[in-house]
């Protein structure tokens, strides 16, 4: 992109395109997709405020690590999008904000890349992110159609990561119209990815939740790291049913708006199987007062999905905006109980759940 009038226009086309990709984009940011009747569980929880922080607020460093890789920030774009002109063009502009703020970012399915090369240049986001994390992205549920060790480190390839994340998105893929539902087997033909792929796997759901007898299950296959995309944030189902012209599904998927597990319950839950793996707290988070939440129940890093993708649509502007505004607010909520740096606010006592 060249020039502040492109850097500020939105990528978003005009009109319905019919392709997937972009559908979802639009229908994420137009329709009413987020869950009903279940929440995040993070508004359960409070900082204790410190009135005496001791703590020179300009001095405070939200630098980290996760899984031997330095970071700016302990926050993460969470992946979304790819596979298409204006998807691409969106994944340009997050990889270079990531960059420039020094966040971690995800890409979405490399599927349609790996399957169609024409589409690779779409997730080549490593070109504009030289230094920070990059994950790669594809459905674990593929490893049942046809896709094995081969085809992960081609995704890896494609994005220029540093890891791959295989996501489960079980009930996405039965509301979608074209979904693989067949999830047999997938724990075995995940380890062996983890046995031979040269970068560290995870996995993470799309917004139902990981809970700690799942993860321990991951942990004991070779997973390095889990994303838990907990309840509270974006419903696929909801976003499928839009998609949907069985009418029996497009009815069903209201059954399934409140569907999950709490994004606070999965991150403690997790956490409490290992205190080593790496573990992505993500799934419903709006401000950077979430982000240090769910540091101090124990996540490594804070993922943002939707909460950023309209304003990456909208503009180069309003996506700093908002990255800006979540660092502060993160950098605010540890100044308010004296949280020099990221070490501190992990495992804080000053975090209470709430009574009511």
């Amino acid at each position: 992109m060249n020039g502040k009038h492109d850097e500020n226009r939105s990528l978003l086309p005009d009109a319905p395109t019919g392709e997937r990709k972009i559908e979802h984009v639009r229908l994420c940011l137009n329709e009413e997709v987020g869950s009903v009747g279940v929440t995040s569980g993070l508004e359960k929880y409070r900082f204790r405020h410190n009135a005496l922080p001791e703590t020179d607020f300009n001095e405070i460093s939200l630098g980290t690590s996760f899984l031997g890789m330095s970071l700016r920030t302990p926050l993460l774009i969470s992946s979304m999008t790819g596979g298409s002109a204006a998807t691409g063009a969106i994944n340009e502009r997050l990889a270079v904000a990531a960059e420039e703020r020094g966040w971690a970012m995800g890409v979405g399915s490399v599927r349609a890349a790996v399957e169609k090369g024409e589409l690779a240049s779409t997730f080549h986001v490593r070109k504009h992110a030289p230094t920070i994390p990059v994950i790669a992205n594809l459905g674990a549920v593929q490893l049942n159609y046809g896709f094995g060790v081969d085809e992960c480190r081609r995704a890896v390839e494609i994005a220029g990561a540093n890891l791959l994340v295989l996501h489960l998105n079980g009930l996405q893929e039965l509301f979608q119209p074209e979904g693989n539902i067949n999830f047999s087997g997938l724990l075995s033909r995940i380890e062996e990815v983890c046995r031979q792929l040269h970068v560290p796997v995870g996995v993470k759901e799309v917004g139902w939740g990981i809970d700690g007898e799942t993860a321990a299950r991951l942990f004991r296959a070779g997973v390095n790291f889990v994303d838990v995309a907990g309840a509270g944030g974006t419903s696929w189902s909801q976003v499928e049913k839009f998609r949907s012209k069985d009418p029996v599904r497009r009815a069903a998927a209201e059954a399934f708006a409140g569907w999950g597990i709490p994004t606070a319950e999965c991150i403690t839950e997790v956490r409490k199987v290992s205190q080593q793996a790496g573990l992505i707290g993500s799934g419903g988070l709006k401000n950077g007062v979430d982000a240090a939440k769910v540091l101090a129940l124990g996540a490594d890093l804070a993922g943002y999905g939707r909460s950023v993708l309209g304003p990456a649509v909208e503009s180069e502007d309003s996506l700093h905006a908002v990255l800006a505004q979540v660092e502060f607010e993160l950098r605010a909520a540890m100044f308010g109980i004296g949280a020099g740096d990221i070490a501190a606010l992990r495992g804080n006592t000053r975090l209470v759940r709430s009574l009511s």
